[in-house]
């Protein structure tokens, strides 16, 4: 008996989607964290987390989100370290080969970046990139039995690994959050290099779009987020060298 064409397209979304992702996972650190908590698309505002790190969060029926948070030396000017806060979310499907594509709504994804030593202040913009992952793992972590994810870039390298800390995952809303005319007409900019998670001077194929002008952030605020960032990435590496010497 031939399927109807309902039950094949059916089967199809089910074979695109793997439910052992469905969750929010988390690094290490556990306080990087997909949702309201790290990013307020109405007030267009980033909130930074004690710690550094990223999560992913995955739906059971295709959609995902992504919070990364960094924090990285300057060895030419170490009095400069660089930070950077990123927010994304789209549509997964895992592919043939055994791959994951993650595809962004261009118009929604931002990020906020902070380079004291190049700009006064930290830099809003809107931000997407497709990310391709070769391979993925999801195991009981044999420590403390906890759900762990393992996620292989594109060209195999391994990501640090995720931990479950929610079921079903904590994201916001998996439709367009901020469209534009283009989004609203179903045209969205794509981007199709490999994913680089690399701070600033790295951004091979990474589509950026200045919101300064337009974000409802004032230049006010953003010099008082500023402050209050460089004051969290400090507190970072100190406990960084305590950890190492005690």
């Amino acid at each position: 008996m031939r399927d109807s064409p309902g039950a094949a397209l059916a089967s199809l979304v089910d074979a695109q989607v793997d439910p052992q992702l469905t969750g929010t996972w988390t690094t290490k650190s556990r306080k990087v964290l997909t949702g309201p908590g790290f990013y307020d698309p109405v007030n267009e505002k980033m909130f930074e987390p004690p710690l550094t790190g990223f999560s992913y969060s995955f739906t059971d029926d295709g959609f995902y989100e992504v919070a990364y948070y960094r924090a990285g030396s300057n060895p030419a000017q170490p009095a400069c370290p660089k930070g950077i806060i990123q927010w994304q979310h789209g549509k997964y499907h895992k592919a043939s080969n055994g791959s994951l594509i993650l595809n962004p709504f261009a118009v929604d994804g931002r990020q906020l970046m902070s380079d004291p030593c190049a700009y006064g202040n930290a830099v809003y913009t809107r931000y997407h990139q497709q990310e391709i992952f070769k391979h993925y793992e999801v195991f009981p972590n044999p420590y403390d039995k906890a759900q762990r994810l393992n996620l292989f870039g594109w060209d195999g390298a391994p990501l640090n690994p995720m931990y479950l800390v929610y079921k079903p995952p904590q994201m916001l809303p998996t439709q367009i959050l901020n469209p534009t005319s283009a989004a609203a007409t179903g045209s969205q900019p794509s981007s199709t290099s490999k994913s680089k998670r690399d701070l600033p001077g790295d951004d091979d194929g990474l589509v950026q779009e200045a919101l300064n002008r337009k974000a409802l952030l004032k230049q006010k605020h953003l010099t008082d987020a500023n402050r209050l960032w460089w004051l969290g990435i400090g507190m970072t590496a100190l406990g960084g060298i305590g950890y190492v010497w005690f």
